[in-house]
């Protein structure tokens, strides 16, 4: 059903530590309006849709949103993986480097873990598409 090309579409090549960036960009990657939320709700969502059009869109924008996911991922990567421990405590990144390290774990930037709260899909085509985007539409 997928092709996945072994490159990201937009290479991500960040070459200054930052990991106090890092953790405000990781809410973008699992937090409620990130792109694992969006990913998740547009491919629910293309279930109640009345048209095969709809539905292939629904999911053609829920497979972006993956490819979106992985960008976010690989700068929380870049920004955070040369980090000393000095830098990482300095930054506020030491809460979440004490469970993670740097591994790239899908919470909000104030460290809530990913949850399918954050997936709405009610059945209604309307109701979907105009409340439960989370801003990506």
């Amino acid at each position: 059903m997928f092709i996945y090309e072994k490159k990201l579409e937009f290479p991500v090549k960040i070459k200054q530590t930052n990991p106090a960036l890092a953790k405000l960009i990781l809410t973008q990657f699992g937090g409620p309006d990130g792109e694992l939320a969006a990913s998740l709700r547009y491919f629910s969502q293309k279930f109640s849709m009345i048209t095969p059009q709809a539905t292939a869109v629904l999911n053609d924008i829920a497979t972006e949103e993956l490819a979106h996911l992985e960008m976010i991922g690989a700068m929380c990567l870049q920004l955070s993986e040369d980090a000393d421990p000095e830098q990482i405590k300095k930054s506020g990144f030491d809460t979440y480097y004490v469970d993670h390290g740097t591994g790239i774990y899908p919470s909000s930037a104030a460290g809530v873990p990913f949850t399918a709260a954050y997936i709405q899909s009610k059945g209604d085509p309307i109701t979907d598409l105009s409340v439960y985007t989370g801003g990506h539409c």
